[in-house]
């Protein structure tokens, strides 16, 4: 337990953080959760869209925030937007 004034701010802090970094990692997980089952059910292409464009905003968001670093939120986005095409270029050449 930390005994100056400046230690026990900190602490206050970083509780602080912590709790609001743990929320917003779940609601990521939470969000990409949805995102890959809208891709499996086949959703069609402008609801899909505007999924993805959500998931990607709260991607990017938490990585302006520091939540998540800056490569691994563009290594996301890259990766749900390659699963996305790929299950929509099947149905794309069926037609």
């Amino acid at each position: 337990m930390a005994n100056h004034k400046s230690a026990l701010k900190r602490m206050r802090q970083s509780e602080t953080r912590r709790l609001r970094n743990r929320k917003v990692t779940s609601q990521l997980k939470t969000v990409l959760k949805s995102f890959y089952s809208a891709v499996d059910a086949k959703t069609s292409g402008a609801e899909m869209s505007e999924i993805h464009r959500s998931t990607v905003s709260k991607i990017d968001r938490a990585a302006t925030r520091g939540i998540m670093h800056k490569r691994a939120a563009a290594r996301k986005v890259a990766r749900i937007t390659a699963y996305m095409r790929k299950a929509q270029a099947p149905a794309a050449a069926n037609d």
